[in-house]
């Protein structure tokens, strides 16, 4: 390719550049003029690329130095853009760069950074106390009756938590494989629904949490996977009693609506309603986030490993359905499933 066969810029599928010996842009396709804007043709790419290290990159490449490779880094849309830049040289001094969008990449990279640095911290606050423990139990408290039953009950309870954390985990890791699998079962959501509110009756006989239940229509049929639907609901009512059940009633809510507007047709509507002390607004955009938690003292009190929304999320997502959080700081909070309707 020499320097003025411009042409086939226009047929790569990424934004490309063609400088010429005196290091003038003489070319530029589509992407690279959505990318750096019109009329660069003729300016200097000094002018037009500006970062030091893509610039370096381009002086090597011209230099004879063989493909050199750099990041260029921009903002669009208030979200940052890695681009993963190429230069390869041309006789005769020429150089083209191609630049590929790496972003996604990078974004998945740094949420596996931080979902390992997040499980770190979340298993290691247990296994300290129960290290400490262990080591109390065979010192100082090795014939201390009583401390040893409260340290017992205490590494009892921390290893319950890292088991549950362990559990959500794999749930998660679960939940996201089949993300894309769509469910074929038929569920009836009002016998689950009932069925969850059983298997809650311990919770909320101890907390002394009012629940109300209401079924609003008929036939509640829906494509669904039992368990994954069942753990659904059983996360959201259990927030619900865990962080506001004593404030007043839980109002669980089943409906059916015809030609929804969000998904364009019949649609089986889950609503947890309650009166806690609400949410913040803040929050609210980041709570199906792992391990994002608004009060993380509390939520580790009361059991939970923050990732209880996160896995309501995604098999929300699988169901192909829509979730809704709204809530208002000092009345309450109201957790909304919408479900495609068989």
């Amino acid at each position: 390719m020499m320097p003025n066969d411009t042409n086939i810029l226009d047929a790569l599928p990424i934004p490309a550049l063609l400088l010429g010996s005196d290091g003038r842009i003489i070319g530029a396709n589509h992407g690279a003029s959505a990318l750096f804007g019109d009329a660069i043709e003729g300016r200097h790419h000094i002018t037009v690329l500006r970062q030091p290290a893509l610039l370096d990159a381009v002086e090597r490449a011209s230099t004879g130095q063989g493909t050199v490779q750099a990041e260029y880094l921009t903002t669009e849309a208030r979200r940052d853009v890695t681009w993963y830049v190429t230069c390869a040289p041309l006789a005769p001094g020429g150089v083209l760069l191609s630049f590929e969008d790496r972003s996604a990449m990078e974004d998945a990279d740094q949420m596996r950074r931080d979902f390992v640095a997040n499980v770190s911290h979340e298993l290691r606050t247990p296994l300290t106390a129960i290290l400490g423990f262990i080591e109390t139990l065979n010192g100082p408290a090795r014939n201390d009756k009583a401390a040893r039953d409260k340290f017992l009950n205490t590494m009892e309870r921390e290893a319950q938590r890292m088991n549950r954390l362990v559990a959500d985990l794999l749930s998660l890791s679960k939940v996201e494989a089949d993300e894309r699998v769509r469910p074929t079962q038929t569920v009836d959501m009002a016998r689950l629904v009932e069925r969850v509110l059983h298997n809650l009756k311990p919770l909320i006989d101890s907390t002394e949490a009012d629940l109300v239940f209401q079924k609003q229509g008929a036939r509640f049929n829906l494509a669904g996977e039992d368990d994954q639907l069942s753990q659904v609901v059983t996360n959201l009512i259990e927030n619900a009693i865990k962080y506001a059940g004593r404030s007043g009633p839980v109002e669980v809510t089943l409906s059916r609506h015809e030609n929804h507007v969000m998904l364009r047709g019949d649609a089986i509507i889950l609503t947890i309603r309650d009166h806690g002390d609400g949410i913040a607004a803040v929050h609210i955009p980041r709570l199906t986030e792992r391990f994002y938690r608004i009060d993380s003292h509390r939520s580790r009190g009361m059991g939970g490993t923050g990732l209880g929304l996160a896995i309501v999320k995604h098999i929300v997502n699988r169901h192909r359905g829509r979730l809704r959080i709204e809530s208002t700081p000092g009345i309450g909070s109201v957790f909304t499933v919408i479900l495609p309707a068989a």
